[in-house]
C-alpha cells in the first residue's frame, strides 16, 4: 500500500499540522513516510500545501506531480490541484467559499464542510481535525489509536488538553463527509 496525498489550502488552516498528523500516524504504524510542506512567505492567509506520503515499502522520492488523494481546503486549491488528482483517486474538500466545484467525473469526488461544523463546535481551530477525520472515514490508511498518538506527538504539551476535543472533530468529520456525484448533477 502507497497512498500519496497533497493537503493544500491557506496559511493558518492547519494544512501542515493536518500532514504532520497524518505522517506521525504512519509511522505509530510502522510504515515509511514523507512530509514536504510548500508555503508561500506570508504564511497566515498565504497558500499552503503539505506532500504526505505513507506506505508499506521505502518511499524513492518525495516529489510527485500526480496524487491518489488531494484534502483541498480553499478555492485556489481546488483550481490548481484538481487535475493533479490520478483517475479513480479521491478529491475532498471543504465546500466553504468555494464557488467553482470540482467537475471531474474520472475521481471520486467527497465533500465535508469542515469550516461550518468547526463553528458548530464553537472552536475553529478543530477545522483540520474535522477534515481529517473525513478523510480517514474514505480512506483508513492509519488506525484511528495511532492518529490520537500522533496528534500527541505533534501537539506541544501545553496544548494536550485539547486532545479530547480534537478526537470528537475527527469522528465529527467522519459523520459528516458526504460523496457528490458529478456525473448526475452534468445530466
Amino acid at each position: 500500500m502507497t497512498e500519496e496525498i497533497i493537503i493544500a489550502g491557506f496559511g493558518g488552516q492547519g494544512v501542515l499540522s493536518m500532514g504532520k498528523i497524518l505522517c506521525y500516524s504512519g509511522v505509530m504504524q510502522g510504515k515509511e513516510v514523507s512530509w514536504m510542506p510548500s508555503y508561500g512567505p506570508e504564511m497566515r492567509g498565504g497558500t499552503a500545501n503539505v506532500t504526505v506520503i505513507i506506505s508499506d515499502e521505502r518511499i524513492s522520492s518525495p516529489i510527485l506531480n500526480a496524487y491518489d488523494t488531494a484534502i483541498i481546503l480553499n478555492q485556489q486549491s481546488l483550481d490548481k490541484f484538481e487535475k493533479t488528482v490520478k483517475p479513480g483517486g479521491i478529491l475532498l474538500y471543504d465546500g466553504n467559499g468555494i464557488s467553482r466545484h470540482p467537475e471531474r467525473t474520472d475521481i471520486n469526488i467527497y465533500r465535508a464542510d469542515g469550516t461550518e461544523e468547526a463553528a458548530k463546535m464553537e472552536t475553529t481551530r478543530t477545522f483540520n481535525m474535522i477534515m481529517l477525520g473525513a478523510f480517514l472515514k474514505i480512506k483508513p490508511i492509519v488506525e484511528l489509536d495511532n492518529v490520537i498518538k500522533g496528534l500527541k506527538k505533534s501537539l506541544p504539551e501545553r496544548y494536550h488538553h485539547l486532545l479530547p476535543l480534537n478526537e470528537k472533530a475527527i469522528h465529527r468529520g467522519m459523520k459528516i463527509v458526504q460523496e457528490i456525484n458529478v456525473a448526475e448533477k452534468v445530466r
